[in-house]
């Protein structure tokens, strides 16, 4: 059954090549704007049945439906077989048809958050946001391996920028979108509609999504812009297993996963509790609350394309200097969101920072600087192994910070009464060190 699974998502085999150059230009053209759509868009809706359970926290605690800890312990299920699946299904990629790969993917997350919106009992939650978390894990993978296969490495940075918009679209959608079916129509529907999209998302995927550029007949993609191109016999000196595995032996992928699983603790922190934090210690409502955290999204959206941009034209794709700024910038939105004034203005302004810092730094730490140090034909392989680290990260996260914030939660008669100072420093900590770490590879250059 599995030899007969993996054979049905495996990649094609290669056609042989189109001669006409025209035809080769033309569909180029065509399907390289078709498979960013794609991944970007698909991925980004994608997200919203990721993040949904965030929005209904507070509906979920204040009904008895689950405490924070319980929560904790459900968020935590998703990014703990996220992360297994982001390494697994990473090294899977590389040797997928996307099409397929991707289409399955987003389908069956669909049909997991619809599921979770019918159940209320802990373990049955645990067991279906953790599928949810697999399904979701082939994702990114999917996402670069289809990128690096139509898209050569001197648009890399850009195009790794446009398409980690993917994150921020699915943040802000889901703060909108789910916080107004949340006040509308309750808990349930903001799980139900979310599945909805998954499944209209899985259509739009197969529709635009299509395999390497050479089982259509054409060349590989860095030939066609004679971008350093090397020829087949690059690849052919070692098997594409044994070239996965050599990405373990470079120190700077290992100091990238720490980096990274540190930072995924603040971003996921936020995307979590942000919502339940300011309802509580702000004192806004739920549709406020995720009005603000909409415009951390929209900052985002800002973030990652000028990271991409900023790296590759001013810096000379070189990385760790930029990384710096945009932990500056996160780290100061940061600060400011939990200590500042408890005015609009000022929270504004710290989302502003943070959407923009915090970005910049999932697409460096998260992947890019992965790919960079990488060989290029393993590309899925390197993302998998920084995403294991990262969902580790968001896990871990997730069942401290619910932990805490139900240990310092005192419940006097309906109401409950919240301390975020313990979690709050954790979570500041994590970016801190996550700073650090990604300093110490200054030195660290793109891999030719």
């Amino acid at each position: 059954m599995a030899r007969g699974l993996l054979g049905f998502f495996a990649t094609g085999p290669d056609l042989p090549r189109i001669t006409d150059k025209g035809t080769i230009d033309t569909l180029f053209r065509r399907h390289r704007f078709r498979v960013m759509v794609a991944i970007t868009l698909g991925y980004g809706l994608i997200y919203i049945c990721r993040l949904a359970i965030g929005v209904v926290k507070k509906p979920l605690i204040d009904q008895g439906v689950f405490s924070p800890a319980e929560l904790g312990m459900i968020g935590s299920a998703l990014f703990w077989t996220y992360a297994i699946g982001k390494l697994t299904n990473g090294f899977f990629a590389d040797h997928a048809n996307m099409r397929k790969f991707l289409t399955a993917s987003f389908l069956l997350s669909g049909l997991c958050c619809i599921a979770m919106g019918s159940v209320n009992y802990l373990w049955a939650a645990v067991a279906i946001w953790g599928l949810n978390g697999w399904f979701q894990s082939f994702g990114a993978p999917g996402g670069v391996v289809a990128m690096t296969a139509w898209y050569s490495n001197n648009e890399r940075g850009r195009m790794y920028g446009i398409w980690s918009t993917a994150h921020s679209i699915g943040e802000g959608l889901t703060f909108l979108l789910v916080g107004a079916v949340v006040v509308a129509m309750g808990w349930r529907a903001g799980l139900w509609v979310p599945g909805l999209i998954g499944i209209a998302v899985a259509l739009f995927t197969w529709m635009l999504l299509r395999d390497r550029p050479r089982t259509m007949g054409l060349p590989a993609v860095a030939e066609w812009r004679n971008d350093h191109y090397t020829g087949p016999a690059r690849v052919e000196q070692s098997t594409v297993l044994r070239t996965q595995l050599s990405i373990l032996k470079l120190p700077a992928i290992w100091i990238l996963a720490v980096s990274s699983a540190l930072i995924y603790v603040t971003r996921y922190a936020i995307n979590s509790w942000g919502i339940l934090y300011l309802q509580e210690d702000r004192g806004m409502d739920l549709q406020s609350a995720a009005g603000l955290l909409f415009i951390s999204t929209i900052a985002g959206i800002v973030g990652a394309i000028s990271y991409g941009f900023i790296s590759d034209k001013v810096f000379g794709a070189r990385r760790p200097p930029v990384n710096l700024i945009f932990a500056i910038l996160e780290l100061a939105g940061l600060l400011l969101f939990f200590f500042g004034p408890n005015t609009m203005l000022s929270l504004t302004i710290a989302m502003i920072l943070f959407g923009v810092g915090l970005t910049g730094l999932v697409t460096a730490l998260g992947g890019l600087f992965a790919v960079d140090v990488a060989p290029k034909r393993v590309a899925g392989a390197a993302m998998g192994v920084i995403g294991v680290f990262s969902y580790i990260g968001a896990a871990v996260q997730e069942n401290v910070s619910g932990f805490l914030i139900e240990k310092h939660m005192t419940t006097i008669g309906d109401d409950k009464i919240y301390d975020f100072g313990p979690v709050i420093w954790v979570w500041v900590g994590a970016s801190v060190l996550s700073m650090l770490l990604a300093a110490s590879l200054w030195r660290t250059r793109l891999r030719d």
